[in-house]
């Protein structure tokens, strides 16, 4: 059930009424409503918002084994030591596709006072993430929208791996607030792309990002993370399903390739976090309008 705080932070997405719990529901002074799944996440998407693409059920299964074996724990480890650098123990964090909450509920253990929302567009996503930390809430949306959280509301907001919104970024972030961003480097993975169909990092993602979010950003830091992973078969397979790669690589195909390497494999992570700060308005404020809908680009992803 959304805590009394997360209701402060969230707003109707069909108007700018506040959020009140009725029954087993939200519902703004207008009466636009929204379900609390029994899996505790609340679904903000209706009609036409609906997400146009959303990891799929073997895709979060894959990726939550994934990191339950602790491969990815270097950089939770990091994030969650950045979190502190960032923003202050009673912070309110917004991760901007969420997934399964992992690196929130990271960045909340870091924060002992911190309250997190996870915004996902993945109802099996959405359902790990309700439970991933006792001050985290989950709630469905396409972030390429406008987001139904107040302006200024977010002490930090995190993007692991997940499509950008700049201005919505912009928006949600307290003046004095930090966007903490992770993408992968070309390095990432590169043992598994010729055998397996994983997609290549294009080299100048990092200066590509930077150019995307000059307009309402300043780039303040970049914190590089890379370790060897050594994998068994099965985890390899797990690694590409739960990547954006599963969309057009064949099951049967990915496990004929993969029983072809010789195990345990040994693989590159390789990671780039990014600090961010809102620039100010000509009057020093951050401005207050909602932006209108972003185009999406090609789909982002955990690696």
């Amino acid at each position: 059930m959304p805590s009394d705080r997360l209701l402060s932070v969230l707003t109707c997405p069909q108007c700018p009424a506040r959020l009140q719990r009725f029954g087993g529901a939200l519902r703004c002074a207008n009466r636009h409503t929204f379900d609390i799944a029994r899996h505790g996440y609340v679904s903000l998407l209706t009609g036409h918002r609906r997400a146009p693409s959303a990891d799929s059920p073997d895709m979060v299964r894959c990726r939550a084994a994934f990191l339950r074996a602790g491969h990815y724990d270097p950089l939770a480890r990091a994030l969650a030591k950045l979190a502190t650098e960032l923003a202050p123990p009673d912070a309110t964090v917004l991760d901007a596709g969420a997934g399964t909450g992992h690196y929130l509920a990271a960045v909340l253990d870091a924060l002992p006072r911190a309250l997190g929302l996870g915004l996902d567009s993945s109802v099996p996503a959405l359902r790990a993430a309700a439970r991933a930390h006792a001050r985290a809430e989950a709630a469905g949306w396409d972030v390429w929208q406008p987001w139904p959280v107040r302006t200024g509301c977010a002490d930090l907001v995190l993007n692991v791996f997940a499509p950008r919104n700049g201005p919505e970024f912009h928006r949600v972030l307290a003046p004095d607030g930090a966007l903490l961003v992770v993408t992968p480097t070309a390095r990432h993975l590169s043992e598994l792309r010729p055998s397996t169909g994983l997609l290549a990092v294009d080299p100048g993602k990092e200066e590509r990002l930077r150019r995307s979010l000059a307009a309402h950003f300043r780039h303040e830091r970049a914190e590089s993370l890379e370790y060897a992973m050594s994998l068994t078969a099965e985890e390899v397979t797990g690694l590409v399903t739960m990547s954006p790669a599963a969309h057009h690589v064949d099951a049967e195909q990915l496990r004929e390739c993969i029983g072809e390497l010789e195990t345990p494999v040994r693989v590159t992570a390789s990671f780039v976090a990014s600090v961010y700060r809102p620039r100010r308005g000509r009057a020093g404020t951050l401005p207050t309008r909602r932006p209108g809908r972003v185009r999406p680009r090609a789909a982002a992803g955990p690696p």
